[in-house]
């Protein structure tokens, strides 16, 4: 079973940055596109951005042009630059295998925290 670590979260001020990191055990990334997710306790898991093996990427509109998904296949590892951070961005973040819908994750790391807040 594929194991996900995500890293890289924080408190940061509207306006600033956080880059944030994930690692996963076994062969997910070979041939698997990835994207990130964030959550709101309490509300539903919200796609972010997705890239696949060969590096497409495609974001939210919520994020575009403010965030930047990035993979290291070699190092089984993904990427997500945040800039121009806003307090709406504040949830946990996760990393897994890209799906049409987060309904269709069947199991998460214990995600990275990110506060957006003056």
């Amino acid at each position: 079973q594929v194991q996900l670590l995500e890293s890289g979260g924080g408190l940061v001020q509207p306006g600033g940055s956080l880059k944030l990191s994930c690692v996963a055990s076994g062969t997910i990334f070979g041939g698997n596109a990835m994207a990130w997710y964030r959550q709101v306790p309490g509300q539903q898991y919200e796609w972010v951005a997705s890239i696949s093996n060969a590096g497409s990427t495609t974001y939210a509109d919520s994020v575009k042009g403010r965030f930047t998904i990035s993979r290291d296949n070699a190092k089984n590892m993904l990427y997500l630059q945040m800039n121009s951070l806003k307090p709406a961005d504040t949830a946990v973040y996760y990393c897994n295998e890209a799906k049409s819908s987060p309904r269709f994750i069947a199991a998460w790391g214990r995600g990275t925290s990110v506060t957006v807040s003056s």
